[in-house]
């Protein structure tokens, strides 16, 4: 028969585990030493196994409780988020977003998710446009946060990560190996004239424009087809598909980082809510796989 574990019990168990030893975890429980090892006995009786050892500067996990642990923070945390759900008053109200597409799976998606779950009445409204378009519709009161790249000096908005665009190619057909070289090009042609082309002319590379589009699903369609290579975020990078680095005779095209920004006009805390939300994805996001999308 499988041991039913009390959570009270694993919430100790863990308050041990992180203070060190049963005095500390039973002040910090409000509780006497004596009903906290009384507790553990409990836990250890149900396991079948002792989860501590004893030494002289206080206690140290076992094996069974190294495996224990893991399990019981994830059970202590759940509990501990699913009891700020339930007190939290749900927020209402309208939050307008604008990021651009290539995050809208990856960020926006996640951020959205953790962020309904609590506040079902509040409106989101999401632009998907490139950086320029995003900053003046901000500027213009039309967002309450938008997510933008930049390429220059910081301009005092919140960085969120670091994420330099790179020539991207097809691993399965070696398009960057044609001469000229076939490239697919945003249709904004000033970025593409001041860093992209650019990024080429330097490194003496011959090409032509061999397919352009409004949107980065668009360049990575060429990408993985094999008709060209293209510039991506480095995030973003498609399945089948690499970065072209210095040894294959590229680099980096900038050194953008993706930045938030709030219209300093916009309060409530749906608005902060979801602040906290999209930042909480950028940070779940980077301790991913680079080509994960």
């Amino acid at each position: 028969m499988r041991p039913t574990l009390d959570s009270d019990l694993l919430r100790t168990f863990v308050a041990i585990a992180e203070a060190g030893n049963f005095t500390r975890a039973a002040e910090l429980a409000g509780r006497t030493q004596s009903a906290v090892s009384m507790q553990m006995k409990k836990l250890e009786s149900l396991v079948g196994d002792s989860l501590f050892e004893r030494g002289s500067r206080g206690v140290a996990l076992t094996r069974r409780g190294g495996e224990l642990i893991v399990n019981a923070r994830r059970i202590v945390s759940l509990l501990d988020e699913t009891a700020a759900s339930m007190v939290a008053a749900p927020l209402g109200g309208p939050v307008r977003i604008g990021i651009p597409e290539e995050y809208g799976h990856a960020i926006l998606s996640r951020a959205l998710g953790a962020f309904s779950k609590r506040h079902t009445k509040v409106e989101v409204t999401v632009r998907y446009a490139h950086s320029d378009a995003q900053i003046a519709a901000l500027a213009a009161g039309e967002l309450d946060l938008c997510v933008v790249f930049e390429w220059q000096d910081p301009s005092g908005g919140e960085v969120l990560m670091h994420d330099p665009t790179v020539w991207v190619t097809s691993a399965l057909h070696h398009t960057h190996e044609e001469r000229p070289v076939p490239i697919a090009l945003y249709n904004r042609v000033s970025w593409c004239k001041d860093f992209a082309i650019k990024s080429l002319e330097q490194r003496g590379l011959a090409y032509r424009v061999a397919y352009s589009s409004d949107t980065t699903g668009g360049l990575k369609l060429a990408v993985t087809s094999g008709l060209a290579i293209a510039p991506i975020s480095r995030s973003n990078i498609p399945a089948n598909c690499r970065e072209l680095t210095v040894a294959d005779g590229f680099g980096d095209i900038d050194a953008s980082n993706v930045v938030m920004h709030r219209n300093p006009n916009a309060s409530g805390e749906a608005i902060d809510g979801m602040q906290e939300a999209i930042r909480e994805a950028f940070i779940d996001r980077q301790g991913q796989s680079p080509t994960s999308s």
